[in-house]
């Protein structure tokens, strides 16, 4: 790459948009034996802005279709020129596994983003506890990042879980920013230690005794929790009956919700008239059946819509609503003021009326 070419000043740059967005993958980093770092910069001459704690969708080239799969960035946006996603390969990941053995520096992917309420930005307090177990710790390591460049006397307590002392993703990076973040204090607990790890930390599984040991006074603090659906739900259950406020407690998951299931009273009765759905990027009028949503009539009429979640929660289906009503039932993948500009989400949306969408 020229720099002298491609160099450019930020005010000469535009900002990255929600849109869909070309990225270039600059470099792979591993980071364990099975997390890797995924850097990446715009096609275009573009800065990166969004809120740390955020995420992004990956369009991955796997088959015949592409998978969307959503990925927080673990970057920090106090440094705007490019953004990384730091993942986990479990054994029955698909999309992430063929990033590890697919995607290298000069390819090219597309991403819709930014997204997400999961921030201090969003939610700020005068001190914070960040609690993650494995690849959860990506949103606090972007938060971190953004604080040790804006704000370096910022109060955090950061507890992370892991496996074994190897698997402890970030180590020593952390290491090395609390000692320029002197309010930042550290806590790692293992599972497991093999015979030739050199551990002299907490060992076992996350509890009260071990938070309270980590950090004293956790029950003041605005709390961020990242991790496995049971690692949040043990975490939420010990604040709540610790009688924790939890207002202050914040936790992010892409865990689906559950499916709406179309009962008796939703069927139509003879002769009712359908709703229409338009797509109107695609020319197309189809009728959409009783219970289901936009999402689910778009695939039946052949028209492309990407999703990853399909609960609400990622915002990777959004399109514009361009007339009807619809009911949207969705769990914070869109924001109030997209829902004002007229978005909705195709995977929780059903119509109320004819409906016609930018898709």
């Amino acid at each position: 790459m020229n720099m002298k070419t491609t160099y450019k000043h930020i005010d000469e740059m535009k900002p990255w948009s929600d849109k869909l967005h070309m990225l270039e993958c600059i470099s792979v980093t591993p980071e364990t034996p099975d997390v890797m770092t995924f850097l990446f910069r715009s096609e275009g001459t573009n800065w990166f802005r969004y809120l740390p704690g955020q995420f992004v969708t990956l369009e991955l080239p796997v088959g015949p279709e592409p998978l969307f799969r959503t990925y927080t960035l673990s970057s920090t946006p106090s440094r705007p020129y490019a953004v990384a996603v730091t993942v986990k390969a479990q054994a029955t990941s698909v999309g992430t596994r063929w990033m590890f053995d697919n995607l290298k520096p000069g390819m090219k992917i597309r991403a819709l983003g930014p997204l997400g309420d999961f921030s201090y930005v969003r939610h700020p307090g005068d001190k914070y506890l960040f609690i993650s177990a494995g690849s959860g710790v990506t949103p606090m390591m972007s938060m971190v990042r953004d604080m040790s460049d804006r704000a370096p006397q910022s109060d955090i307590s950061f507890i992370n879980c892991s496996r074994s002392p190897s698997d402890i993703v970030f180590r020593h990076e952390l290491e090395y920013l609390a000692r320029f973040m002197p309010n930042l204090s550290l806590g790692f607990i293992v599972e497991n230690c093999g015979r030739t790890d050199l551990w002299s930390g907490l060992k076992g599984m996350v509890d009260k005794a071990k938070i309270a040991l980590l950090s004293h006074d956790f029950m003041d603090r605005t709390v961020f929790c990242c991790g496995p659906g049971p690692f949040m739900a043990a975490i939420q259950s010990m604040l709540e009956a610790s009688g924790f406020d939890m207002d202050r407690y914040h936790q992010e998951s892409f865990s689906p919700a559950a499916p709406v299931v179309v009962g008796e009273s939703d069927l139509p009765d003879d002769g009712e008239v359908l709703a229409k759905i338009g797509f109107t990027l695609s020319g197309k009028d189809v009728p959409c059946q009783p219970g289901q949503t936009i999402l689910m009539t778009a695939r039946a009429a052949g028209v492309r819509i990407g999703a990853a979640c399909e609960s609400g929660i990622c915002g990777t289906c959004r399109v514009l609503k361009i007339s009807g009503e619809v009911e949207m039932n969705h769990n914070g993948g869109i924001l109030d003021e997209d829902i004002e500009e007229g978005y909705i989400l195709a995977c929780c949306s059903r119509p109320l009326t004819d409906v016609q969408v930018e898709a």
